[in-house]
Formats: structure tokens, sequence, C-alpha cells
């Protein structure tokens, strides 16, 4: 079976030839074995083409190295998806301007946007130490959607109804260059999917994770408490926003499964009650929209999940990514019983702490409990939610061998 067919089965609920195990990754420390060299550098660090909107990479990535990472995996034995980020663009009429401004010794990176509506600024404190390597850099000028953004803004770029005006000039269509250049590319990653077998993942629905990257966290929950009206509008913007990104890669082609971001969804950050109200009417639309198109839709939310789980099932989501038995906020079997026979789980293994740390029986004994709880049908196991630039590789390879074992 190919891996496609494999995820696709364990989407509908059939019963695969085996349990899939896909490996996300984001600057992972590949081993020797897997690394190959691209004009004429060494490629350390793998990378996702998901990351190109919204991070800085420290190296360079692209579309090949997409499918030579896609390629590495395959003869290692286990599955993989290309996934693919759509562009968008902003007002012709915008212009943009950047300075430094220093705050009692620290560096502030500050961004104008001028335009016939009005002026929105944007500042954000910059680190003073580069991160480890392989880990995403801050960049050198705020960009509207960054988790940069988040703990460092010292403006944020919604700080108020005055500012909504402002923002949809910066949530346009791609220009047409940019639009008919990832048509191209979608058509390559196509060919590339057939041939190889694998899914199509498109990332393009950023929901309450654009409202926390515009607002800061503690600012937009303050703003959906008291000034409804205002949070409304916000969130009428970003959903105007994911739908004409989603309708792009649709019309392009060739995605099997769209992709909403939902870090900053969950009751970590949001009540059920405030969910309801303004995260899951814009939800059950982007599904049907999926739907119609024949794609399957997945959602992502990686803490705090309990209290949430029963509106993914309402909004008629395919795929949730992703179950983590140990920061996830809820066990396996309540993922489960939660999720029921409706609603296929990814996940099942910590990244950062189980593979992270633990020792090798119980990387093999958390392998064992996600399939036995989530699987065998309607699951995906994975380590959630990537491999990590110091995730270590014997426990990578820990992990695959007990995959294995319970299928062989």
């Amino acid at each position: 079976m190919e891996s496609r067919h494999r995820v696709l089965a364990a989407l509908s609920g059939e019963k695969p030839d085996h349990v899939p195990l896909i490996c996300r990754v984001f600057g992972f420390a590949a081993p020797p074995a897997l690394r190959w060299e691209h004009a004429e550098r060494p490629v350390p660090h793998w990378y996702t083409m998901r990351l190109e909107h919204i991070h800085t990479l420290p190296e360079p990535w692209d579309l090949e190295q997409d499918f030579r990472r896609i390629e590495a995996w395959l003869r290692f034995g286990i599955d993989d998806v290309i996934e693919v980020s759509p562009p968008w663009g902003i007002d012709p009429a915008v212009r943009i301007d950047e300075w430094v401004e220093d705050s009692a010794g620290a560096r502030i990176a500050c961004r104008r946007y001028t335009m016939p509506s009005g002026i929105l600024d944007h500042k954000v404190r910059c680190d003073a130490a580069p991160p480890a390597p392989g880990w995403v850099i801050q960049p050198d000028f705020p960009p509207l959607f960054e988790d940069f953004n988040v703990p460092r803004a010292v403006r944020p770029a919604v700080a108020g109804a005055s500012d909504l005006a402002a923002l949809r000039h910066l949530l346009r269509p791609p220009a047409p260059p940019a639009l008919e250049a990832f048509r191209a590319r979608m058509r390559a990653i196509r060919r590339f999917a057939d041939t190889r077998g694998v899914l199509v993942c498109g990332w393009s629905l950023f929901g309450m994770d654009a409202a926390v990257w515009l607002c800061g966290a503690e600012a937009a929950v303050l703003m959906a408490m008291t000034e409804p009206d205002t949070f409304s509008e916000l969130v009428s913007i970003i959903e105007s926003f994911d739908r004409m990104r989603t309708e792009i890669l649709l019309d392009a082609g060739g995605v099997d499964l769209v992709i909403q971001r939902g870090w900053y969804g969950s009751t970590d950050f949001w009540s059920p009650d405030l969910f309801d109200r303004f995260a899951a009417p814009a939800l059950a639309r982007s599904v049907s929209l999926v739907h119609e198109a024949g794609a399957r839709f997945g959602y992502v939310m990686t803490t705090g999940v309990a209290p949430l789980l029963r509106h993914l099932v309402r909004a008629g989501v395919d795929l949730f990514l992703w179950a983590d038995p140990v920061q996830g906020g809820a066990d396996l079997a309540t993922v489960r019983r939660e999720l029921g026979d409706r609603v296929a789980i990814a996940g099942g293994v910590n990244a950062p702490l189980t593979l992270g740390k633990a020792s090798p029986s119980d990387i093999r004994r958390a392998v064992r409990d996600a399939i036995s709880t989530l699987g065998p049908t309607r699951f995906i196991l994975e380590p959630v939610d990537s491999l990590f630039p110091d995730t270590p590789w014997p426990a990578v390879e820990t992990m695959i061998e007990a995959w294995k074992e319970t299928w062989r």
C-alpha cells in the first residue's frame, strides 16, 4: 500500500495495511546517513514548506529539499506528506517604513504601514542572543504573523477598533505573478505526489492563531470579553482572509488535506463559551468549504484540548492533530472517547519529553499505548508536534522500531 493510500485509509476509517507513521520536521537534525548536499553545502536540518510565510529559517529550504526529505523518509520505511501554504498580498497603495528604536538598552524593531485608511504601527522587542542551530530565527522587522510577536510585542499590529480598516489592506489576494508561481508549484507537487504516492497537505487557515498574532494573547482575550463587537469584526476579517487563501489552495488543485492552525485556539487561551461564540461558526463554514471541494479537513490543537473536542466533532473535522498524552491536557483514552469513530487522530507520542528525555523502554511503551488506545483505524502515529533540532536520533529510531514491531 502506498503511503498516500495508507493515510487516506486511516482518515476514512478503513483498515490500512498498518498504522501510518509520519514524522513532521521543524529543524530536525537528520542523521548523517539520511543527509545530502545542496548547492555544494551540507543540509544539516530538515524543514517543511508550510513554514515559509510564518517563520524565518536559518538555512535555505525549498521545494526540491522537501522532495528529498520525503524520499529519504520513504526509503527509511515511514510515511511522509508534502506541506504547502498559499501566499497572500497587500494593497499596492500601502507604503512600508522600517526602523529600529532603543528602549532601556533593548532593540525594538518597528514597521509602519501607511495607507489610505490610516497608519498601522507594529513594534516588537528583539532577542539579543541567536537561537541554537536549526531553530527558526527572529526576523529583522516584525511580520504580521509570527510566533516571536506574541511574547515580545511592544505595540501589537492591532491594538483596537481603529486599526481594523488598515488591517484589511494587508490581507489581500496575491499579485498575479505570485499566484501563478503558486499554481506552478502545486502542479509540480502533484506530479511528485502522484509519482511517489504521498499525501498533500495545505495549511491555509490561521483562525484564532491570527487573532493572537495580531493582538497578543492577553489583549485578544480581553478584547473578546470587553469589546465583543470589535473582536467579532476582527474574527470576520480573519475568516475572509482564511477563506481567500483556502480557495486559492483548492482552486490550484491537488491538495488532499486542508489544515487549520489552532495552537492559540485552545482553552489555554479561550473559554469554551468564547470558542463557541467566536471560533466555532467560522470553523464549521471552513469545513464545509473544504468538503465541497472533495478534500478533508484537519485541525491542530496540542494543549488544553479536552473541553473543545466536541466542537471538532460538531464542525465535521476529519482529523485532529495532535493527541499529546503528556502535555495535551487529556489522556489518549479521553481523546478517543470524545472524538468517537467520526474523527481520525494523529499523534500519540510527545516529542520534547518522551523522545527528548525518556528511556528506550518508555518510548516503546508510549508507542504501544498510543496504537492500542487510538488505533488501529482512524489513527496516524506522529510525534507531537514535530521532530525538533534537539530531538535525538536514537530516540526516533527507537520509536520507529517499536512502531514496526506492532505490525510486522
